[in-house]
């Protein structure tokens, strides 16, 4: 749907404005009881219930107009091309004043496969990490772990040198929500849980994910919150539709989570990858139905959903010379997990990533 031109409400106000003219002229002049729009008493209320209807969507467009006036558009039609259902669908919500994605977020079916292959690699790289994991390793040597496997299959571990980030990967333990740094020092015990958030560059494609491990036997809390984690994920992806919006999935995980009194961290989220490390959308897990950005097919994007026992507030762990790791916000030693995975949109949503059964954090391609 194209937007409406100043002239057409110029043509529509005056329209409106001649037809009052005329019914209060009749109105007016008329000594009895009939007049053009049949008898007045009668008529005289319906005809402005009616009118005042048309004047209210007609300042209702004209407030819509006015705020995309001035506004660079995000969605342009490509040039010399008919408009597709697709670009309909999203000028219709951009018109309506919602936040639609730019074109260059809608991967193209080769950028996609490239994403897939490094979706493949990542998930070899956390395959791997689950074979060796055990209590008494340290998480350097998870580091090392992905490390080589990158190395010995043409990848680039994303994080390393990141913005400063030390390390190859992300290993949380306990009360550390994300981005824990991998050291000689962190040993793994009996009863820890600990996420594993990798992120490979294959071919200049990025893939994202993570997974989560309890370490032997732990407590009913620790395996709860876990679970809790895991289905928020699954609630996520499931609210994620074709022309629906981020807010819907924030919504959907929100509501799980307030069920166990849990927090659902605010302070990070999701987002758009795959050509880039951190794109567009930002996909933050509590929120409304229908806010946020449309969901338009051939997005990719994270759904990573943080929770934690008590509160949502997080903060920087003060002991953290990098200034990375995000610690539980609470004065009690309480525990936080992260499960992210990559996914992608061709109609239905489709892993990118693989098997996220132990893990926050997918990658989604809509």
């Amino acid at each position: 749907m194209s937007p409406r031109k100043s002239s057409d409400y110029c043509i529509l106000g005056h329209f409106l404005c001649l037809l009052q003219s005329v019914f209060h002229a009749e109105c007016s002049s008329t000594k009895g009881k009939q007049t053009l729009f049949g008898d007045k008493n009668e008529s005289f209320w319906t005809f402005y219930f009616v009118l005042s209807l048309i004047w209210c969507n007609f300042a209702r467009d004209i407030i819509q107009s006015s705020i995309m006036f001035g506004k660079k558009r995000r969605w342009h039609l490509l040039r010399g091309q008919e408009p597709t259902e697709m670009d309909k669908k999203i000028l219709f919500w951009e018109n309506k004043g919602k936040l639609v994605p730019t074109r260059d977020l809608i991967k193209t079916p080769e950028q996609i496969e490239g994403i897939r292959k490094s979706g493949v690699v990542n998930t070899g790289v956390l395959d791997e990490v689950a074979r060796q994991i055990h209590i008494g390793m340290s998480t350097l040597e998870i580091d090392e772990i992905c490390r080589k496997y990158c190395e010995e299959h043409g990848a680039t571990p994303a994080c390393l040198g990141y913005e400063g980030f030390p390390m190859s990967v992300c290993t949380s333990i306990n009360e550390v929500v994300c981005h824990g740094i991998p050291k000689k020092e962190d040993i793994l015990k009996e009863g820890d849980i600990v996420n594993v958030d990798f992120t490979t560059i294959l071919d200049g494609y990025y893939a994202d994910a993570s997974r989560m491990f309890i370490m032997g036997k732990t407590t009913p809390e620790k395996e709860q919150l876990v679970r809790v984690a895991k289905e928020c994920l699954e609630i996520g992806a499931e609210a994620a539709k074709p022309y629906g919006f981020v807010g819907d999935i924030g919504h959907a995980i929100q509501k799980h989570v307030e069920r166990y009194h849990y927090g659902i961290v605010r302070d990070l989220c999701g987002h758009g990858v795959g050509i880039q490390f951190h794109e567009d959308p930002e996909v933050a897990h509590y929120g409304h139905r229908g806010q946020g950005m449309l969901l338009v097919p051939g997005m990719v994007f994270t759904i990573e959903p943080m929770i934690n026992q008590g509160t949502w507030k997080v903060f920087i762990d003060a002991d953290d010379k990098y200034g990375w790791e995000v610690i539980t916000g609470t004065t009690q030693r309480t525990m936080g997990t992260h499960l992210p995975h990559d996914r992608t949109w061709l109609g239905d949503i489709e892993p990118l990533t693989h098997r996220y059964e132990s893990r926050l954090h997918i990658l989604y391609i809509i």
